[in-house]
C-alpha cells in the first residue's frame, strides 16, 4: 500500500495536521520525498502505527506515554508496558468513580428538581454555588 499524507490521515480517521504534529512529536516518521513529483508515501505500517496512536489515546494515555509504549514495543518490554497499562487502569478507574458519583448527584437533584416546589430549581441552585 502507498498513500498520501491525506490518504494516510482518512484512514486513519485524522486530519492532516494531526499526522504532521504526530510527526513532529517523533510519534510518526516521515519517508522521503519520491522522485518526480516529490510526494511523501506512507506504507501499512504508518498506518497501523497511527490507528495505534489514536487507540492508545482513546484509552487515555498522554501522548508522552505513547511515545514511551512504543519503545517499549521496539525493545520488547512487556513489563514496563503492562505497568502503563495497570497506571492507566487506575486513572481509569478514578475518573470512572468521579463521573459515577457525578451522575448519581445529577440524578439526585433532577429528582428533587422533578418534585416541584416553591424556590429555585436545585439543579439550577447547585451549579450557582
Amino acid at each position: 500500500m502507498s498513500l498520501t499524507i491525506g490518504k494516510l490521515a482518512e484512514a486513519g480517521g485524522v486530519g492532516v495536521e494531526t499526522v504532521r504534529y504526530y510527526q513532529r512529536r517523533g510519534l510518526l516518521s516521515e519517508p522521503a520525498r519520491g522522485y518526480g513529483a516529490g510526494v511523501r508515501r506512507y506504507d501499512d505500517a504508518d498506518l497501523r502505527r497511527l490507528k495505534f496512536i489514536r487507540s492508545a489515546q482513546a484509552a487515555g494515555f498522554t501522548l508522552e506515554q505513547i511515545a514511551e509504549l512504543l519503545e517499549l514495543d521496539a525493545r520488547d518490554d512487556r513489563p514496563r508496558a503492562r505497568a502503563l497499562a495497570r497506571e492507566q487502569i487506575g486513572v481509569l478507574d478514578r475518573k470512572i468513580a468521579e463521573l459515577t458519583a457525578a451522575r448519581d448527584a445529577l440524578g439526585k437533584l433532577a429528582m428533587e428538581c422533578g418534585k416541584g416546589g416553591k424556590g429555585p430549581c436545585p439543579i439550577l441552585a447547585a451549579f450557582e454555588g
